[in-house]
């Protein structure tokens, strides 16, 4: 099958719209046809390189939703038609980790999905009769892409896909976060108010959140955060101390903070500012390749807990249809998110809005 699809041949170049050739899934998998995806900046971390799990040439894309067209053998739980959303996180429902009841993680595939491949060590693109690499095992940026079966969440037919491919990555990440640790009647701060923190933001008032402290060195999304719940704007760059701000707005220290940008020293910002006792650091920024956190023991000690989350702590397959409801029932804003909407063809001129900061989420339409 033909396809039309955003390459990244190597880094440092812009991504090439080209139609590629498509092969049929394989045992396990599905070949789904992509309508919508999300431009993210976890994508953009291929353009120079430092992700170590991209492949080149490959085609990106990791936050999307679509139909299935075709289910290969002993593939189970879906059929033609059914509404998807591609998981760079899979479930298969039967590993250490999936029985564990402790984590949302599934390495079941990782091995694999992290040279580009599908489970079998194959890739299903091609491009001039050359070898053509899937990311994330998604590649969304694709109009027909073939997905391993454990690696997608069969959703109501009646949500619109081009809104809820965001669920794909950035609105899940953040909203199941805070619902995570977030209780009612506590105070959060969250760092960083991009399109994870603001989806931290909805969650946390989801979760009955009193107060909701946004931190940021950027004033223009105080409006966005506002309407999602939060009650507070910290202002990074026009304060002496950002944690003594927020400490003084929470009363000594926030029940639980979120770390959303990535940057060490703010991370670090993040866990002063929880409270002692019972204060929870969580940590979603994604830092650059080989950093460190550092802290004194005492940070813990004192009945502190830093821990990592990882698309919000949701299992894909069978959580995703709860944030898909709060959607259509109205709770959970997505389309105040997307400013920009565009076909494929201009997707570097949404990478490029990202790169300037502009606008809040970007989605791509395919079919």
């Amino acid at each position: 099958m033909r396809s039309h699809a955003a390459v990244l041949h190597r880094p440092g170049e812009p991504l090439r719209v080209e139609t590629i050739e498509v092969a049929p899934p394989a045992v396990g998998e599905a070949l789904v046809e992509i309508v919508a995806s999300g431009l993210c900046h976890t994508d953009t971390t291929t353009f120079d390189g430092d992700n170590p799990s991209c492949r080149y040439p490959a085609v990106l894309g990791h936050e999307g939703a679509g139909r299935v067209v075709e289910v290969g053998p002993e593939v189970a739980a879906l059929r033609p038609g059914d509404h998807v959303i591609p998981l760079y996180g899979p479930e298969c429902g039967t590993c250490g980790m999936c029985r564990s009841g402790r984590t949302n993680l599934c390495w079941t595939i990782k091995a694999t999905r992290d040279r580009g491949v599908m489970p079998d060590g194959t890739s299903r693109f091609r491009l001039g009769g050359e070898t053509v690499y899937h990311f994330m095992g998604t590649s969304t940026f694709s109009r027909y892409t073939v997905v391993p079966e454990i690696a997608l969440a069969r959703i109501r037919p009646d949500a619109p896909l081009e809104s809820v491919c965001l669920l794909g990555c950035g609105v899940t990440t953040g909203v199941g976060a805070a619902l995570d640790d977030v209780r009612e009647g506590d105070t959060a701060v969250v760092f960083g108010l991009g399109g994870i923190g603001t989806n931290v933001v909805q969650g946390a008032r989801i979760a009955g959140a009193k107060r909701i402290i946004g931190v940021d060195t950027v004033a223009a999304k105080r409006p966005l955060a506002e309407r999602f719940g939060m009650t507070d704007f910290v202002d990074a760059s026009a304060v002496e101390d950002v944690v003594d701000a927020v400490r003084d707005l929470s009363g000594g220290g926030a029940d639980v903070a979120f770390e959303c940008t990535g940057i060490v020293p703010v991370m670090r910002q993040a866990v002063d500012s929880c409270t002692v006792g019972w204060g929870t650091c969580v940590l979603l920024g994604v830092e650059p390749t080989g950093s460190e956190l550092s802290f004194p023991p005492v940070r813990a000690r004192y009945g502190r807990t830093i821990k990592g989350s990882y698309f919000g702590g949701v299992k894909g397959r069978s959580g995703i249809g709860r944030f898909v409801d709060l959607y259509v029932e109205g709770v959970l804003d997505i389309d105040s998110q997307i400013t920009h909407r565009a076909p494929l063809t201009d997707i570097n001129a949404g990478f490029d809005r990202m790169a300037r900061g502009e606008g809040v989420r970007t989605v791509v339409t395919l079919g």
